[in-house]
């Protein structure tokens, strides 16, 4: 077998390199090592503000869809009443009152017969 060409010296200078560059290569782990603990921070304090951003967003959204369904049933409510105070102003008058119950009730006066046509019933 033939020894290799190569020969490394081993005297201080070499012996002070070598030491020299295990300790750049620790430090320089050290100096990643706290830039990753860093990192993870950074990412931490962006995470969780972003998560309270994102959830009040969703909360914001359900108010919206629930402000519209509450306001689509005000118009349904305020047309009911109305329809309501219509009737009611209506039946102030005898003669709608008459027609009325006739209509609706099946009244008739003795003597009359009375044929239901659902689509006259007053309103």
């Amino acid at each position: 077998m033939k020894k290799p060409n190569v020969v490394q010296l081993n005297n201080q200078y070499i012996n002070d390199e070598n030491l020299r560059k295990r300790y750049e290569e620790e430090e320089t782990r050290r100096r990643n090592r706290f830039m990753g603990w860093i990192l993870i921070f950074i990412m931490l304090l962006f995470i969780l503000p972003t998560y309270n951003l994102v959830k009040s967003y969703m909360t914001l959204q359900e108010r919206k869809e629930q402000v519209v369904k509450l306001e689509k049933e005000y118009d349904e409510l305020a047309e009911e009443t109305e329809a309501e105070k219509l009737l009611a102003e209506r039946l102030k008058d005898n003669d709608y009152v008459e027609k009325y119950a006739r209509a609706k009730y099946y009244l008739s006066r003795e003597g009359e017969i009375i044929y239901p046509v659902p689509s006259l019933l007053p309103k």
